[in-house]
């Protein structure tokens, strides 16, 4: 690995150099007295020297003494009228500080800056420049030998700004990072235009950034595992993995085993050591779907790694640090579940420092016509348009699998559609509410009891075509498909033997 010294020419412009004269006739500066230390003395591969135009001459006799003791030197000229003129130093420096990091990459070299050097204008830019993280150096500090009449066995220190602690930093930290997070959003994949959008997509990027544990609630289907995949691409902790995975899958043994790992020979077919999901998303975020069906056990568990940020897999001894933050969805009344002892009290307050709603689709049919453009962009192999009248039956219909449930309509119609959709192509469960409307629209002119057939039709094929669609979010599942229309199970079976459905 290289080192490379930076600095400002100690030496000045010729006035500057007559009047200190007299007082620096012994002394070469700052960059020689350093040079001279022993434990720098053959520390550097490299030196970058800043001056002025009017300071050029005798920055080259600088060079000349400082690649006495170092082999490569670079002397470069910012191009500032005024050495105290502070905006024009940064952008200046700014560019030489970019062609440093090309040619002396941060990773591959240790560098060092010299803040004793160049005029208080200078100087600060250095420290504005490091402390924002735009130069990756260690600062250096001479001592003049004003201070040191004698050889000083420590003429050289390092410098240390803490100003993290400070509010205004602090402040403008947070206010930064909200701002980013807001960009990374708007160019992300949450789709739509709508006020309730606009207000969530503004929660989600303050929650983005911080790094405080979530919990998104939600209908099935409504996009939460999108916002929770959006906090993690918009935080910093994007560059970092994110693992998702749904708490309802697993039986209450296998889902521990998942999360937190297991050792070789903990259970009946544990032939070898298993890193759990925490593990696997260290330094990133874990997206924990239908948390609501963890069982209490694995519930104390996951709040004690919450809580401490260590987890001890199963069958094992040692504790194992994680650095992990928890987002949890799910579509149940979470409150609910506390009330009835279902769900733990301490783990529900420690998950809801960060509460979003994500609305279901039904609540913002504005934005249907943008997210059938953004699925149709994704999906259709030729350019596909919408007739109005398709359009409206669309933006009509209740959508009980939400946006799931639309983008599986929209690419429907990449397979059996042409380039354009009619009324007649949407799918029978959407149609059956517009024919539904349009017989009895016609049947009011006619007898009163062919009426209340059409009406008994129509709650009929609205029932069908809600079972169907929460089936199908649910994947078939009879007992999460009861649950999800707040039904019982056997009244469940009963409708779909009525329908000649088939559940699992």
């Amino acid at each position: 690995m290289s080192t490379c010294l930076i600095t400002w020419s100690d030496r000045g412009a010729a006035p500057l150099r007559n009047a200190m004269a007299k007082k620096k006739s012994r002394d070469k500066g700052p960059l020689v007295r350093l040079l001279r230390q022993k434990e720098f003395r053959n520390r550097y591969d490299s030196a970058w020297i800043l001056t002025t135009p009017a300071g050029r001459d005798a920055a080259e006799g600088l060079c000349a003494d400082v690649g006495q003791r170092v082999k490569d030197v670079h002397l470069r000229v910012a191009e500032v009228e005024d050495p105290s003129d502070h905006a024009a130093l940064f952008a200046a420096v700014s560019t030489i500080v970019a062609e440093i990091d090309r040619a002396h990459p941060a990773q591959l070299s240790q560098r060092d800056v010299v803040l004793s050097a160049g005029t208080p204008q200078a100087q600060t830019i250095w420290v504005i420049l490091v402390q924002a993280g735009l130069l990756d150096a260690r600062m250096l500090q001479v001592i003049p030998p004003a201070f040191v009449p004698q050889v000083h066995p420590h003429a050289v220190r390092s410098v240390c700004l803490d100003i993290e602690g400070f509010p205004q930093i602090l402040a403008l930290r947070s206010e930064v990072n909200r701002l980013r997070a807001t960009v990374k959003l708007n160019q992300g994949p949450m789709v739509g235009d709508s006020p309730t959008m606009h207000q969530l997509m503004a929660r989600v990027a303050r929650v983005a950034a911080t790094d405080a544990s979530a919990l998104i609630l939600g209908e099935t289907g409504a996009g939460k595992e999108l916002v929770a995949r959006a906090i993690h691409d918009s935080s910093e902790r994007a560059q970092g993995p994110f693992i998702a995975e749904n708490c309802g899958a697993f039986a209450e043994g296998l889902l521990a085993s998942e999360l937190f790992g297991h050792e070789a020979g903990a259970f009946t077919g544990a032939a070898k050591g298993h890193r759990g999901l925490f593990e696997q998303a260290h330094g990133g975020t874990l997206f924990l779907d239908e948390i609501a069906e963890m069982e209490p056990r694995v519930q104390a568990h996951l709040l004690r790694v919450l809580q401490d940020g260590s987890l001890r897999r199963v069958g094992g001894e040692r504790q194992v640090k994680v650095d992990v933050r928890i987002i949890a969805a799910t579509h149940r009344d979470v409150a609910q579940l506390v009330q009835e002892d279902r769900f733990r009290e301490d783990l529900y307050y420690r998950l809801r420092g960060a509460t979003l709603e994500v609305p279901p689709l039904r609540q913002r049919q504005e934005d249907i016509p943008l997210l059938v453009e953004h699925f149709l962009s994704e999906s259709a192999p030729r350019a596909t348009t919408v007739s109005p009248e398709a359009m409206s039956a669309l933006k009509r219909y209740a959508w009980p699998g939400n946006v799931r449930e639309l983008r599986t309509e929209v690419l429907r119609w990449g397979i059996f559609c042409g380039s354009r959709m009619g009324l007649s192509d949407l799918a029978p469960e959407i149609l059956g509410g517009e024919e539904a409307k349009k017989s009895v629209g016609s049947a009011t002119q006619g007898e009163h009891d062919v009426t209340l057939c059409t009406l008994r039709q129509a709650v009929e094929d609205a029932e069908r075509s809600t079972i169907e669609c929460a089936l199908a979010a649910k994947g078939g599942n009879l007992s999460a498909t009861a649950r999800a229309l707040n039904i019982d199970r056997n009244t469940l079976k009963r409708k779909l033997a009525k329908f000649e459905l088939q559940g699992q």
